[in-house]
């Protein structure tokens, strides 16, 4: 490439249009997560619901990557934290929904989204790595909301009723849904890198 083509790239109209599809990405990843809360089942045994919500963070952070992923849902609680009703509508929203028996699950929202696009950053765009990526981190996501229960209820056995068992077919499928519907749009590059090519 001539060196007038990379100066070309490297304009600070270029640089300053990236910057912002990037926020734009972050920005439209958040809401997202927030479009998938509101699918929502309530279960009458328990008071964590059954939401699309946990599918959302796992794609966004498969796609966008380890940083982008974890601005994404870091944006999306600093959303819910405001007030504004990105949550589950079975909680009561705002704080009270961070404090809440699904507070743990949320609060570990950036992490999972950063470990699952860690791992698919640093390897073959397959669906077996993410997968992985996604099962990784399913258990963090779990590890969150069962230590968060368990400090709610101080009964691990309790913990696990209310937060694992119900939930475990469905997260399965979320897996392997978010790894696949990852894997097609990776390999066709429909999310651009960190640079926004």
């Amino acid at each position: 490439m001539t060196k007038s083509a990379i100066g070309t790239l490297n304009s600070p109209q270029d640089r300053t249009f990236g910057a912002m599809w990037q926020v734009a990405l972050v920005v439209s990843a958040s809401l997202f997560v927030a479009l998938c809360a509101r699918i929502t089942i309530p279960l009458p045994f328990t008071p964590v619901p059954l939401t699309v919500q946990n599918f959302g963070v796992l794609l966004v952070g498969l796609l966008l990557g380890s940083r982008r992923g974890f601005a994404a849902l870091a944006l999306y609680l600093a959303e819910g934290a405001m007030g504004l009703p990105v949550f589950s509508p079975m909680g009561p929203g705002g704080i009270a929904q961070l404090i809440g028996p699904t507070g743990g699950y949320l609060m570990v929202y950036p992490l999972v989204a950063a470990l699952a696009g860690y791992i698919v950053e640093r390897g073959a765009k397959s669906f077996a790595r993410a997968a992985i990526a996604s099962l990784l981190g399913e258990i963090l996501l779990f590890a969150g909301g069962l230590t968060w229960l368990y400090m709610l209820t101080h009964s691990l056995a309790k913990a696990a009723y209310l937060g694992l068992y119900w939930f475990i077919s469905a997260e399965v499928i979320k897996v392997l849904c978010a790894a696949a519907i990852a894997t097609r749009r990776r390999r066709e590059r429909i999310v651009p890198n960190e640079f926004g090519v």
